[in-house]
Parts: C-alpha cells; structure tokens; sequence
C-alpha cells in the first residue's frame, strides 16, 4: 500500500512538474532570456574585467614604490597594454560562457518559480516604452544625484576622508599627501 501512495505521490508531482514547463513556458523563459541577454552578458563583462581592475591599481601603487621616475610611464603603458589583451580575450571568453549558461541557471530558476501569466507580465514590463524610456533615463538620473549628493555632503566627508588618509599614512610610515601640501615650502637656496 506504501509503495502504491508513494508511486501516486510520483506520478502527481510528476504531472505538476510537466504543466509547469510547457513548451509556451519554456518559448516565454527563452524570451525572456533573449530579453535579458544584455544584461547577462554586461554582468559577465564585470566579472571577468573586476580581477584586471584590482590589478591595475596594484600595479599603480608598485610604480609609484618600486620603478625609478624616469622608467614609470613606459613601464605603465605596458601593464595597461598587457590588461588590455587580457581584457580583449577574457571578456568574449566569459561572455559567451554566460549566455549559454543563462537557459540552466537563470531559466530554470524562472520556469521554477514564474506562472505562464506572470512571465507573459514579466516581459510586457520589459517591452514596454515606459520601460525603456526608464532604462534609457538611468544614467542620467544617476548623475543628476551624484552631483547633488557630493555638493551636499563634501564638505562633511572631506574632512573624514583626510583623518583616513593621515591615520593611514601614519600607520604605514609614509608621508600623506594632505600632510605634504599643507607643509611649510622650503626656501629655494639655503646658506
């Protein structure tokens, strides 16, 4: 009798598994990836350059400590030419990756978790003008508050900011640059 339940017990989340990705869900999912695949792939963008990004400033921090002056600007631009290929093999590499495997992460997790009527809403919000517009609108909705934001909170966080740096430079043993332009200027010619 425990085996015949069990079965039944099978074959119904069976049947609710299939009705939940008909072939219309799984045509709405690939739409909806189809819909997202810029966003896939600019996320993908940030993951592979993020590790180029840390290095760059690491490398720039070593120039400034271990090469001469006179050798630092040829020495950059080869660093910046070597990220550069990085870049320009790793991206697509990555890129490509996330798109094909968008369908058995993100899709799955959609065909999961979204109704055929909550994905047909899903991507009539994407498609929409109002949408779009809004999307389009993001970036300079971002600056428009940047701007305010740092006019209005500069001059209590500079004052922070500088506290930081000494506290830093006095930890590590080096000068700061605040501690360096706010010192005396030495005379041109001592006796």
């Amino acid at each position: 009798m425990k085996k015949y339940l069990l079965a039944l017990s099978l074959l119904g989340l069976s049947l609710v598994a299939h009705a939940q990705s008909s072939p219309a869900k799984k045509a709405l999912v690939a739409k909806l990836l189809q819909l997202q695949q810029p966003a896939i792939e600019q996320a993908a963008r940030a993951l592979a350059e993020r590790p180029a990004a840390q290095m760059m400033q690491q490398a720039a921090a070593a120039l400034q400590a271990r090469v001469p002056a006179d050798k630092r600007e040829a020495v950059g631009r080869e660093i910046q030419a070597d990220i550069k290929t990085y870049v320009d093999e790793a991206v697509p590499l990555v890129r490509a990756r996330a798109v094909a495997l968008a369908p058995s992460t993100i899709g799955v997790l959609l065909e999961e978790k979204f109704s055929e009527k909550e994905l047909k809403a899903l991507i009539a919000i994407i498609e929409s003008p109002v949408n779009k517009k809004y999307l389009q609108m993001s970036g300079e909705m971002q600056k428009s508050l940047v701007e305010k934001l740092v006019a209005e909170t500069q001059g209590a966080v500079e004052p922070k900011l500088k506290a930081l740096e000494q506290s830093m430079a006095k930890r590590l043993g080096v000068p700061s640059s605040t501690a360096a332009a706010s010192a005396p200027a030495k005379p041109a010619s001592q006796p």
